[in-house]
């Protein structure tokens, strides 16, 4: 809940009652806090303590709340501040609002509970600003894997395959389902390794014309049918030296897989019209999102040719399968479909996307998100913006979208996957700090703030304190 989160708290006026008064509501709300009696205290101690929320009076002596409000968006400008008026000037407000202020709330508070719920409002802002910032920060260390984001457990064994083949001439066979980044991972093998500088060539072989099919991959001679008026190698002679990659390869006719089983024995092809082999060095990456032991047992697929393309194999998991990984995705395709702004997606818009089952996999949230940039207002991504199909999963009363986006839940599955992620890598790097920093891509003094928050390593460490030394 909201209340729970390590929120730093401020407050600023001169009447020592007003400050007593937030502080122990914010208090109660489990917050951290401060207090000082002029913008020029205040100042000196956010230098030392920055504030997440801040509340300040406008009218003080020798600063007034604009003139600290000013200063305050100079030094920390992703604080939140808020301005209390004690007179109900509106305009004065106004203006603050216009200078950055989050919004004005008037003295005195009648009922308490008005400020309780203004406070919790903030919160929510400041915490769903950090979910959608602690994900950037975690994306941003992915590019260099050509797309293929995620951290669930799944994912990750598939990027330790990567990191295994990318040096190899071995076949290899990607398996899943449409739109799960079979090809992510062809080119991640491929261009992380030592053959990167070779030519990587992508064949779709569902798309190839039957009668075709031969002479685009082999080649063809001058003369050799109508309209073949020069000679043109094949893509497995582009691909010498490097990489072929056929997607689909389970959509081949029988034909052209029995052709395809003596090129990968013999190392040969023969353009269509010609006499001459030519030897073409390339490594094979296929791909299907059929069960190729079923297809060969059915007759539809040759056995050789599955074993001969299975040495190693790869199983990407269904999106719906790795639903962790959801959030850090979303919020690759965001900073891919909304550059140069920043764009953040609503805890309920979250929920949608997090309960939805992908039938089209991560093709399909791509094209979600690409949807909700166009149809949103450029600022936050909420259920509206989202697909029908995608709503429609969720139970009505998750679906409704809500009144703003400070009255977002306060509650949401992104603070535990953010927990998990963390969790699971600082045990899998046996608490260093500085390697679970790169692996996590964030900053040192942000995994730090992590960890202290969500209370991750204490633990091991009490019990590494406490353990006697060897002398």
């Amino acid at each position: 809940m909201t209340e729970n989160l390590d929120i730093r708290f401020m407050v600023v006026d001169d009447e020592e009652s007003i400050r007593r008064l937030c502080v122990t509501v914010a208090q109660g709300m489990g917050f951290t806090c401060m207090e000082a009696a002029n913008g020029e205290v205040a100042l000196a101690l956010l230098e030392e303590q920055p504030a997440h929320i801040i509340l300040t009076d406008m009218v003080m002596p020798q600063m007034s709340g604009l003139e600290f409000l000013e200063q305050v968006k100079r030094i920390l400008p992703r604080a939140e501040v808020a301005v209390m008026t004690g007179h109900g000037s509106v305009e004065t407000a106004v203006q603050a609002m216009k200078l950055g202020a989050y919004d004005y709330i008037s003295k005195p508070f009648t009922p308490l509970e008005e400020l309780r719920l203004f406070l919790r409002r903030m919160a929510e802002k400041v915490r769903l600003v950090e979910e959608n910032q602690f994900l950037r920060e975690r994306v941003d260390a992915e590019t260099e894997l050509h797309g293929i984001v995620g951290a669930a457990p799944r994912i990750q064994d598939v990027l330790r395959m990567i990191a295994r083949l990318k040096d190899t001439r071995t076949p290899v066979l990607v398996m899943g389902e449409s739109g799960t980044g079979k090809e992510l991972v062809a080119r991640a093998i491929h261009f992380r390794g030592a053959f990167a500088n070779r030519p990587f060539v992508a064949v779709d072989c569902g798309s190839l014309v039957p009668t075709l099919i031969e002479s685009e991959l082999f080649g063809y001679e001058r003369g050799a049918f109508t309209g073949a008026t020069r000679s043109k190698p094949g893509l497995l002679q582009s691909a010498n030296g490097g990489t072929i990659f056929l997607d689909e390869i389970g959509e081949l006719p029988l034909e052209m897989q029995a052709k395809l089983l003596r090129f990968l024995q013999e190392k040969e092809v023969r353009p269509v019209g010609s006499n001459q082999k030519f030897k073409v060095d390339v490594r094979v990456i296929a791909a299907t999102n059929r069960d190729l032991e079923t297809e060969y047992r059915s007759g539809r697929f040759r056995k050789d040719l599955y074993f001969r393309l299975n040495v190693v194999a790869v199983h990407l998991p269904a999106l719906r399968e790795r639903r962790s990984d959801i959030p850090m995705l979303t919020h690759w395709f965001l900073d891919r479909h909304a550059k140069g702004s920043a764009m953040q997606v609503s805890s309920a818009a979250m929920k949608c996307l997090l309960q939805y089952d992908w039938p089209g996999n991560v093709r399909e949230l791509e094209n979600c998100i690409e949807r909700a940039t166009a149809l949103g207002d450029g600022k936050l991504i909420d259920v509206s913006d989202l697909p029908p199909a995608v709503i429609s999963d969720m139970p009505p009363a998750s679906a409704k979208a809500p009144e703003s986006p400070q009255s977002t839940l306060t509650a949401t599955d992104l603070e535990d996957i953010e927990r998990a992620t963390i969790q699971r890598v600082f045990e899998q790097v046996n608490g260093d700090k500085v390697v679970a920093g790169k692996m996590l891509g964030i900053s040192r003094a942000t995994l730090y703030r992590k960890l202290k928050r969500y209370n991750i390593g204490a633990q091991s460490q009490l019990a590494a304190s406490s353990s006697p030394r060897l002398q």
